[in-house]
């Protein structure tokens, strides 16, 4: 049994919370039809993708070549079930007015159809990060394995989420796999094929990152901008390009700093525990020298 009255206190608190000056910016007001993006569901997408470009890796173990076909039928025809309601979700978060369903399920039907392209992309992924890893003994290995292809997969379906203008999901997606992998992909980002992350803890891509072909990248390795330019009003000014450039052929060792729209040029090295802020020139290599202690 309670013996002190927290009616009075309860009252006041919660009157408190429901100010409108308290929730400026802070709250989502819910309208009728209007459904939310689900994080449990969109994991669920990402569960049944992984399995659909990586099927016996993920999802149902025991399948081979004469089952295949009905696992994926019914994996493709779930995850375009899932899509359509979450994009609707976002679409319905991002406007006002209330979105036509067949928009969300036009949507839907582009990203199934991209799939068999993103299997493609993924795979050289998989090739890249195996030719870059002595360690590694298989591609199995690599796909069950390592947090980069994981963050991928994921990373790769939000951009082409994102790319149909879709609110708020592709971010939930890439910051799944930032929890998972400690990769922190920011889905607006282009990176092209055969991109590999060693380790990846601490990986950080910004959000107009461009990065090329055969690009690697080691760990803590951070893609962001300097300061913002300010408005009039000294408001940050958003939507302008602020994250480097890396062209093909480039790698980054671990903990290197590049910021700013710079442009690091085909095949250049940089080397671990660097700032960079400025271009560097195609086939440029900078380190640091160590000097050996007496």
């Amino acid at each position: 049994m309670y013996t002190v009255d927290t009616t009075p206190i309860i009252t006041t608190a919660v009157e408190a919370l429901s100010s409108v000056a308290s929730l400026e910016g802070l709250s989502h007001q819910h309208r009728s039809g209007h459904p939310l993006p689900s994080g449990q569901i969109l994991k669920e997408i990402i569960e049944i993708s992984r399995s659909i470009l990586f099927p016996g890796f993920y999802g149902a173990p025991l399948i081979d070549m004469g089952t295949l076909p009905y696992h994926l039928g019914v994996s493709v025809q779930r995850l375009y079930e899932l899509l359509c309601d979450q994009i609707y979700a976002g679409l319905c978060f991002g406007n006002s007015d209330l979105p036509q369903r067949e928009r969300a399920e036009e949507y839907a039907s582009h990203i199934i159809s991209r799939l068999p392209e993103l299997r493609r992309v993924l795979s050289t992924d998989v090739h890249a990060n195996y030719d870059g890893d002595p360690a590694a003994e298989s591609y199995g290995e690599i796909i069950s394995c390592y947090p980069a292809i994981k963050a991928l997969v994921n990373y790769r379906l939000a951009h082409e989420i994102h790319l149909l203008g879709v609110p708020l999901i592709p971010r939930m997606m890439t910051e799944m796999a930032h929890s998972e992998t400690g990769i922190d992909i920011h889905p607006a980002a282009q990176i092209g094929e055969y991109f590999s992350i060693d380790h990846g803890t601490g990986v950080v891509i910004g959000a107009t990152c461009i990065i090329g072909d055969h690009v690697k990248l080691y760990q803590g390795v951070t893609l962001g901008a300097k300061s913002f330019p300010l408005d009039a009003d000294g408001n940050p000014i958003k939507g302008i390009p602020r994250h480097p450039i890396l062209q093909d052929n480039v790698i980054v060792y671990s903990n290197a700093t590049i910021l700013g729209r710079i442009t690091i040029g085909e095949g250049s090295v940089i080397g671990a525990n660097l700032w960079v802020t400025e271009d560097m020139e195609p086939n440029t290599k900078v380190y640091k020298k160590t000097v050996a202690s007496k």
